[in-house]
Order: structure tokens, then C-alpha cells, then sequence
């Protein structure tokens, strides 16, 4: 195409414009076309699944849910969002407290244990839900007599099941593959016994460190604490636990977000039938700790394959 027709065109599509000489080298205008917008699937039959915003925490778990069906998806991804796109990887957020106004989260760690459905009976006697943060081999191996449907009757009853590592060690002294041992053994005991796999940890002592936050990231969950400790494992008595309770409500707090033991009978048969009057007296709707921070209680919820591990 010659000089002047190619001007022809460009002043035709554009109009009439300076031109400054080109170098003889220099290769033809592509005139491109302004870009299509697509707004559905132009293939019968087909479904789409796409997420933004990414990459995220909930990446590889939304990824793992698309292929265990047969199923892909398409990510549209930004470079700094909720996350830097460079990040090795997305660290787990850490829980404290409840966002929820005028909530309460009574959890128990190191069960399932001897009281674990007499606790889940007085709290649904009450209208109230509590959270389960259980362990693998602790005070007893979750497979044990009567702990793998003592566990399935909580979760049947709407109660939250969640982990508090296999063995109950100091996560900060571990290994990051260790760590994965741990937070992993567990969540497949869980699955096995209720059909679920816990969205939420509990570090035993509260200890997590970096290592501890980007495993629990990476395998999709949450790291929970709490803002009122019982004091139970301490060898606090009933009383002296009932006045730290008693304490915390005379302060107003907005929401309170509990730590307490199934494995003391005093806990279990005494200390609750206090507190939920006293909480739900105060206020308090005594909910979950994924329904205190509005958050899902499992990565994903199927049907279990029974407790067929061992300790």
C-alpha cells in the first residue's frame, strides 16, 4: 500500500492529522479493533464459575473444591488487594474477639472428652451454642469409646467443631511440616467423624508464630484465641472462675469471647450452669465463634466416613 493511501485510510478513520516522516523501516499501522465485551457463554451448557479480587487465603481451597467435582474456574486476579500477588503465600488472620455486638462464644478445648455431651445438652437446654476446639491424643484419643459420637452429637446439635491440633504440642517449637501434621491429622480425624472439615484452630496456649500462621493459611483456616480466660486449667475454683466472668460483664464489653476446658468436671457440671445465666442475663446471645465473627465454621461439609484412624 502506498504513503498517501495509507493517510487516505488513517484520515478517513480518524481525520485529518499531522504526520511527522516515518523512517523507511518502519512497519504499516495495525488499526486494531476496539475490544469486545462479553457479558455470558456463547457455548450451550456451560457455566462459567470465576472469582475476583485474588489471589487470597481462599484460593487453593476454592481451586481443590472445583476439582474434586470435575470442574474449573477462572480467576481474575489484582496485583495488591487483599493480598500482594508476590506473597509466598496468604498467612492465617488471627481472632481475638468477636465483631459481633452483644455476642458471646463459650468454647471449650481438649475434648472430646467424658462431659462433652452434657455440655452441648445444658447449652441447647438454654438456646445457646457453643465451640469445640478438640484434639487428636490429649486427655484421650478422639476414637476412644464413646468420643467419636459424643463429637458427631455436638455437630449434629448445631454446635461448632473445630481444631486444637492432633497432639496439643507447642506449635512455635515445630517445624513448618510438623506443624502441617498436626493441624492436618487433625482436620481428617474431624472429617471422618462428622463429615466436616473445621474452618478455625485454636494454637494450643495461644502460641502461634509466623511458621503457624502460614500453614493454617494455606490450608484454608483461621487462627482463634479469646479475650476472657476461665482460668480453669490453672486451678482456678468455680467461684474464682464465676468472679472472672462476673468481672468481664460489669465491664459492658461489646462481646466476649470465652476459653474454658472440657476435661474439668467442674467446668463441664458446674461453671456452665453460672455463666449462660449470667451472659444471656447481661445480654449476650451465647452463639458460635463463626457466628460471633460472621464467618463459615467449615471448609466444606459432606458425609462422614466414620472413625477409622487411630492414636
Amino acid at each position: 500500500m502506498s504513503s498517501m493511501r495509507s493517510f487516505a485510510v488513517v484520515a478517513a478513520l480518524f481525520g485529518a492529522m499531522s504526520v511527522s516522516a516515518a523512517p523507511l523501516d518502519a512497519p504499516e499501522l495495525t488499526i486494531r479493533a476496539p475490544a469486545a465485551v462479553m457479558t455470558e457463554c456463547t457455548q450451550p451448557q456451560t457455566v462459567a464459575p470465576t472469582s475476583d479480587d485474588g489471589p487470597h487465603v481462599n484460593t487453593k481451597k476454592l481451586a481443590d473444591l472445583l476439582d474434586q467435582n470435575g470442574a474449573k474456574g477462572t480467576w481474575f486476579v489484582k496485583g495488591n488487594n487483599y493480598g500482594c500477588i508476590y506473597d509466598s503465600n496468604n498467612a492465617a488472620s488471627v481472632i481475638t474477639s468477636c465483631s459481633q455486638p452483644n455476642t458471646a462464644a463459650i468454647t471449650f478445648d481438649d475434648g472430646p472428652y467424658t462431659w462433652t455431651r452434657t455440655i452441648v445438652d445444658k447449652l441447647d437446654a438454654a438456646g445457646a451454642k457453643g465451640t469445640f476446639f478438640v484434639n487428636g491424643k490429649n486427655f484421650d484419643c478422639i476414637y476412644s469409646g464413646d468420643n467419636p459420637s459424643n463429637l458427631k452429637y455436638a455437630y449434629d446439635q448445631g454446635h461448632q467443631v473445630a481444631s486444637h491440633t492432633w497432639s496439643h504440642p507447642h506449635l512455635s517449637t515445630l517445624s513448618a511440616s510438623q506443624i502441617e501434621d498436626e493441624l492436618t491429622r487433625i482436620n481428617t480425624a474431624i472429617e471422618g467423624i462428622t463429615g466436616a472439615v473445621p474452618a478455625f484452630i485454636r494454637p494450643p496456649y495461644g502460641e502461634h508464630n509466623q511458621d503457624v500462621l502460614d500453614v493454617a493459611g494455606r490450608l484454608g483456616q483461621t487462627v482463634v484465641t479469646w479475650d476472657l480466660d476461665s482460668g480453669d486449667t490453672g486451678g482456678a475454683s468455680v467461684d474464682q472462675s464465676l468472679a472472672t466472668y462476673r468481672t468481664r460483664v460489669n465491664e459492658s464489653p461489646s462481646s466476649i469471647l470465652t476459653l474454658n476446658h472440657e476435661t474439668h468436671s467442674t467446668t463441664a457440671n458446674e461453671l456452665l450452669d453460672e455463666i449462660i445465666p449470667l451472659l444471656q442475663g447481661a445480654g449476650y446471645s451465647l452463639v458460635t465463634v463463626a457466628e460471633c465473627v460472621e464467618m463459615d465454621p467449615y471448609l466444606s461439609q459432606g458425609e462422614p466416613t466414620g472413625p477409622t484412624g487411630s492414636c
